[in-house]
């Protein structure tokens, strides 16, 4: 054999031994599949277990919030003899006149707006019992309403003896 025909041999073999190399430092690394799915069936496992903790959680939410609904209708019981007793004169139930500032008219305006309890008083905004006032003409827009919530509050709650003697400071409802 001669030498002219031994170089393309020689070539070939070294391209062939070169594209095996690279080959394997190219191509796939080792089999991971095996761990790829473990992996997958992990998070899928905590998926499903972060969706059944939100079940729970939405489950005890609401559970909660019906309890609070339930609290909230439930009336404080009103003791009509202790607040005669506080007041010295028989107090009606969710009388809102028992307010300091409040009398037959504004309680009136009050009606017409829905607010019919010391609980629903109580609830009110600053600004919403001013636009009550505001809604009732000229007249009534010089009362100052910043302590009636806290005052039907008091009410509601039947601490007649903190209302009572916080009414002794005030002045108009002021």
């Amino acid at each position: 054999m001669n030498m002219c025909s031994l170089i393309p041999i020689i070539v070939g073999a070294i391209c062939a031994l070169l594209g095996y190399l690279l080959g394997k430092m190219l191509g796939k690394g080792p089999d991971n599949t095996a761990e790829i799915q473990a992996l997958k069936n992990k998070i899928a496992e905590l998926e499903g277990n972060l969706k059944s903790c939100k079940d729970k959680l939405g489950a005890i939410q609401m559970q909660d919030s019906r309890m609070a609904a339930a609290m909230a209708h439930a009336a404080m019981p009103f003791n009509a003899a202790e607040a005669k007793a506080i007041f010295g004169r028989a107090i009606k139930e969710n009388d809102l006149t028992i307010v300091e500032g409040i009398g037959p008219k504004i309680q009136e305006l009050f009606h017409k707006h829905g607010v019919h309890t010391w609980k629903a008083l109580s609830e009110c905004s600053v600004p919403k019992c001013q636009e009550v006032l505001d809604d009732g003409g000229e007249a009534y827009k010089i009362h100052n309403p910043k302590t009636w919530p806290k005052q039907a509050l008091l009410a509601y709650e039947g601490k007649w003896k903190e209302l009572f003697d916080w009414q002794q400071e005030l002045d108009g409802g002021l």
